[in-house]
């Protein structure tokens, strides 16, 4: 006796679900998704190949001593990128130095303590600070900073050199220590505006279970919201990194561009982005443009190694805050 039919149960084909599927828009949205994000891929791999290939006399001339010389001479074509490296790093880290710890607790106030309106009032100002443009801020940092350092700050500081020698020698206002003022100042609004943005992802439960087991407002947010928001203040800490490593323009109007390595802040120094601007246009012999774009390649991979070493970072933290 054969078995009875399935009621109501119809047999589709393969053919008919995937045109069902087509139709849905499944595998269409895979396909436009997949290579929205291979985009990313490949416009990386074409960018460091670019440069790469345009930087290839430079790199056959000099080799990996590029790195470490200090000699910069486009008259006797003997380039070394030492000096641009030191001076990028030092400006970055000094603004980074100055702008974390004030644009955190800036996001505190306002994501925290704040009273609603004054803190909308605020947030706006620092959201349009954050789109000045660079050379506004170099503008500024002329008439204002570059006086300021040299017959004020300068001075003051070199009374300490006893102590600190970075802070050594004449202060000619423009200088690697003016250079850090003014990054610091740019990178001051993505610091708060990110780690406010973190910490107002902080679910209310945790302010609320905080506060219940009477913590006070201060104390409910460094013991329970900031570890709970600190990926968050990191990403804002690296992001505001890449900006400082490569902004060009304010940084080329105060820091003196002076190819050469010194210990002291008030003195000028160079900076990778700024040489580039400077010398890519006058820029005669095939030597000088490969070793400019070889400079490009260098602040591209020092880029990466830092956002490489932050996804490490968030990484570990993630990991040792899920084990505890």
């Amino acid at each position: 006796m054969s078995a009875p039919a399935s009621i109501g149960v119809t047999e589709r084909k393969p053919d008919g679900l995937f045109l069902q599927r087509l139709k849905g828009g499944d595998p269409i949205a895979h396909a436009i998704t997949w290579l929205a994000a291979a985009s990313v891929l490949l416009v990386t791999v074409w960018l460091v190949a670019q440069l790469w290939m345009q930087s290839t006399p430079a790199i056959h001339a000099f080799g990996f001593g590029f790195l470490w010389s200090s000699e910069w001479d486009p008259n006797a074509e003997k380039f070394g990128a030492l000096p641009f490296i030191y001076g990028t790093l030092v400006t970055s880290a000094l603004a980074l130095a100055i702008s974390v710890p004030l644009g955190v607790g800036a996001a505190i106030f306002l994501s925290e303590l704040a009273q609603p309106g004054l803190s909308a009032v605020l947030t706006f100002l620092v959201e349009l600070l954050a789109a000045v443009p660079s050379v506004i801020f170099g503008l500024l940092a002329i008439f204002t900073l570059v006086p300021l350092v040299r017959d004020v700050i300068g001075p003051a500081l070199d009374k300490t050199s006893g102590v600190f020698p970075f802070f050594a020698g004449p202060s000619y206002g423009v200088g690697v220590l003016t250079a850090g003022l003014i990054l610091a100042v740019m990178t001051f609004p993505f610091v708060i505006s990110i780690s406010r943005e973190a910490l107002l992802a902080v679910p209310r439960e945790q302010r609320e279970a905080a506060l219940a087991l009477g913590a006070t407002k201060w104390e409910a947010t460094w013991d329970a919201i900031i570890p709970f928001a600190r990926l968050g203040i990191l990403g804002s800490i690296f992001l505001s990194l890449a900006r400082a490593l490569g902004e060009t323009m304010a940084v080329t109007m105060v820091i003196g561009n002076d190819p050469k390595i010194t210990p002291s802040l008030l003195a000028p120094g160079y900076t990778i982005a700024s040489v580039i601007a400077n010398e890519f246009t006058e820029a005669t012999s095939n030597l000088h443009l490969a070793s400019l774009i070889l400079l490009g390649l260098v602040l591209f991979l020092i880029t990466i190694i830092i956002n490489a070493g932050a996804r490490l970072l968030i990484l570990a933290t993630t990991r040792q805050g899920s084990a505890t």
